[in-house]
């Protein structure tokens, strides 16, 4: 029997599926941004349905926080970059599809670049402001986009900017959220999140990819899809039709001043003003931490006056992310602040020489 046949074997004898539908998906170009909680277990499934060509794009390092909910990662993938790690698993699951790793961050200077290969794509951030930057992309390039998130027990799905053929196109995120201030929102890492939600979200996620790509099944197009992992409940509601005239040009956000580990490093020997601030949990710090003031991102309103002074001020967490939107919320509140955020955090501190 023929190595493929074999292997999707199930899947091809499924009513209304059969070799066709096989042969789509085997020539589907799929990009997943965000290899973390959403992003493992649907890239796991969409290589497994083989998937011809599956990018995974995340700058982001492994971290031991990450393991409860990351299922593609073990400790010794701490500090290694989750997009080639994620990719090096996924070619031992199966070595018939072409995986391609984007490490990278995604940011309006690049993200048409980096979706322009792929038909659809995958959202698997856990940040408002690549999720918008994903929706405004995809938007303009008449790509469907396949939306998910997490928080405690809830998860939401949704498939966006599906082309009708009516001269319409379905809802995109901003019809439902035409803006969020994220600041005010706390994230998994502050709130919590059961890390069965992500597998479950994650997989529902890979199951509206397939249904798109095979043309099969009631997409969750014009709809979002939100389960509550306690009680078990889902329940769908409908967003109203949106036409192609609505398609909106890139939003214009707040430009977060970032400094690379290699040039704080530099800056620290010769400036004894610079401050560092760590904007993660007592709990992160207590393990390790390298130095400064400790102001949990959670609190940072407390003390905005801090950062009205003159000193250069540069804030760090494990990845960047968190005090990405810290340094987001001061310059909101006090826009001449001297803040930066640590790019790539402290996992790009320790591979830095």
């Amino acid at each position: 029997m023929n190595e493929d046949l074999q292997r999707y074997s199930c899947q091809i004898a499924l009513p209304g599926f059969g070799n066709q539908a096989q042969q789509l998906i085997q020539q589907a170009r799929v990009l997943v941004v965000g290899a973390g909680g959403l992003g493992c277990p649907a890239a796991q499934y969409l290589a497994s349905t083989g998937i011809g060509t599956l990018g995974i794009a995340d700058y982001d390092s492994v971290s031991i926080s990450n393991l409860h909910r990351q299922v593609l990662y073990t400790p010794a993938d701490e500090g290694k970059n989750k997009a080639e790690v994620a990719c090096e698993r996924l070619t031992l699951q199966n070595p018939g599809i072409k995986l391609i790793p984007h490490t990278q961050k995604v940011t309006s200077d690049n993200v048409m670049e980096v979706i322009a290969g792929y038909d659809i794509v995958l959202d698997g951030t856990d940040n408002f402001e690549t999720r918008y930057l994903l929706n405004d992309a995809c938007v303009l390039s008449g790509k469907p986009l396949v939306y998910g998130a997490i928080y405690q027990f809830e998860g939401q799905v949704a498939v966006w900017n599906v082309d009708t053929g009516k001269g319409t196109n379905s809802p995109n995120y901003r019809d439902l959220f035409s803006d969020v201030d994220a600041t005010q929102i706390p994230n998994c890492t502050e709130g919590g999140v059961i890390p069965t939600l992500a597998g479950i979200i994650g997989c529902m996620q890979a199951n509206e990819v397939i249904k798109y790509i095979t043309k099969t099944g009631d997409l969750l197009a014009g709809k979002v899809l939100i389960f509550d992992a306690q009680t078990m409940q889902s329940r769908i509601f409908k967003i109203g039709p949106v036409t192609k005239t609505h398609i909106r040009r890139l939003k214009t956000t707040i430009a977060i001043p970032t400094i690379n580990a290699a040039d704080l490093k530099e800056k620290m020997l010769h400036d004894d003003t610079l401050e560092l601030i760590d904007v993660r949990t007592l709990q992160e710090r207590d393990v390790f931490d390298i130095g400064g003031t400790h102001i949990p991102l959670d609190e940072l309103e407390e003390y905005l006056a801090y950062f009205a002074s003159a000193n250069t001020k540069v804030l760090y967490c494990s990845s960047g992310k968190r005090s990405d939107e810290a340094v987001k919320l001061i310059m909101k509140r006090i826009p001449d602040a001297d803040v930066f955020s640590l790019e790539g955090g402290l996992g790009e501190w320790a591979l830095s020489n």
